[in-house]
């Protein structure tokens, strides 16, 4: 029997993104975690190579061998700054290959220079989506009102597949200027629905309550976009939508209810049991096949209430997604390696304590394996690794970053 949830009253990612990504494999991050059993030591400082070790590397970083590219990226990860930042700005500005043009700007970013936002204006201009992505997904975490013009404009034009949601969630990060806001709400109802379900994830993640209205007249309508739009009014935080999600309760389909669940409990209304109706429809979903949305949907509503902070919902994905295998495997290893990127200290709290550490960190592997969001996934490398080279030699802290840095490949 299916599980079925508490009521709002009593006790008892973009979802489409995420439709589109758990269809992907696991194959190719289970190659690499068996490549990688043996882990390099980890140098204890950033290195000084040669410039002609260090170009070597960068023009490799496009290069079709896995291993080589990867290689080729630790290298310029590990040069020290003063070195590697000029050979990079020059490498996005010059280098004839567009791929290792948007692999240097990806890596630029770990090095936290303030020449780097100059790459990124010139790279808003570029023809070639990949730089175009990264620099919209950088001033996502940089956001400048100042922008909101330019990017407004880009709104108009932009159709890229991976661009436009970058640049959507750009400029919910500028969600204090009154311009944004009126265009945001305005897309919350209009053109295809993979773009709008990446509006409406991003106003949940910045808690945009002046698209509450918006929001909450999509999560009223049943379709692909209605569990989208119940878990952005949990994000929200507004607790007007406790009415609207008590009714989808009785009205919404199985497959949106974890969606419903993890909204009330976003809210603050009996958490406990909402959270614990997901992890129970996951393991019902994980036992019984044919129930792939279901899967989806728990995975994904677990992952929000982790990245809001609740430890037990990690701790859920990680309980039955270590010993799982495909289908549940995917969505959960997608769920724990979005936490990584959303909530790093909550993640690498719960690694450093896990009693099966090994199996865990395979499971945000495979995950990283999946994600598409190469800016992030960098972010989470350059803290990685500075929690390495800040922390003491032989020590759990270490220990653990030295795992990340080999099983994670970087």
């Amino acid at each position: 029997m299916v599980p079925q949830a508490g009521s709002a009253e009593t006790p008892r990612r973009s979802q489409s993104t995420i439709r589109l990504i758990c269809t992907i494999g696991v194959c190719c991050a289970l190659a690499v975690l068996a490549a990688h059993a043996q882990e390099p030591q980890e140098p204890p400082a950033p290195q000084a190579v040669s410039p002609a070790q260090l170009q070597a590397a960068i023009d490799k970083l496009g290069d079709l061998d896995y291993t080589t590219r990867t290689n080729a990226a630790r290298l310029v990860r590990r040069t020290a700054a003063a070195q590697a930042v000029p050979a990079l700005l020059q490498t996005v500005a010059e280098h004839r290959d567009g791929y290792v043009r948007y692999r240097a700007l990806v890596l630029l970013t770990g090095f936290n220079d303030p020449r780097t936002k100059d790459a990124m204006l010139a790279s808003l201009k570029s023809p070639n989506d990949r730089l175009r992505t990264v620099a919209y997904s950088f001033f996502e975490h940089h956001a400048d009102v100042s922008m909101a013009p330019d990017f407004l404009a880009a709104l108009d034009k932009e159709r890229g597949e991976f661009v436009r949601p970058a640049l959507v969630r750009a400029l919910a990060a500028m969600g204090s200027d009154e311009s944004v806001r009126r265009a945001l709400t305005a897309e919350v109802g209009r053109g295809e629905d993979f773009f709008r379900s990446a509006v409406i994830e991003a106003l949940g993640d910045y808690k945009a309550e002046y698209a509450y209205d918006a929001i909450t007249a999509v999560a009223k309508l049943e379709g692909p976009l209605q569990d989208d739009a119940a878990l952005a009014l949990g994000k929200i935080g507004d607790k007007r939508a406790i009415a609207t999600l008590a009714g989808l309760q009785h009205t919404a389909p199985k497959a949106a209810q974890p969606a419903v669940a993890a909204a009330i409990c976003l809210l603050g209304t009996n958490c406990e049991s909402h959270q614990h109706f997901l992890a129970e429809t996951l393991t019902f979903a994980d036992q019984n096949a044919g129930f792939q949305d279901l899967l989806r949907n728990a995975a994904a509503g677990l992952t929000a209430l982790a990245v809001a902070g609740r430890r037990e919902a990690a701790d859920a994905l990680f309980e039955i997604g270590i010993p799982s295998k495909d289908p549940t495997r995917a969505p959960v290893a997608l769920g724990v390696a979005t936490i990584a990127l959303r909530n790093t200290p909550l993640m690498l709290s719960l690694l450093e304590a896990h009693p099966r550490r090994a199996d865990a960190i395979a499971l945000v592997a495979e995950g990283f394996d999946m994600l598409e969001e190469d800016l992030d996934k960098e972010r989470f490398f350059a803290s990685v690794r500075r929690g390495y080279w800040e922390s003491r030699d032989g020590s759990p802290t270490r220990a653990l970053m030295q795992t990340l840095i080999a099983k994670l490949d970087f």
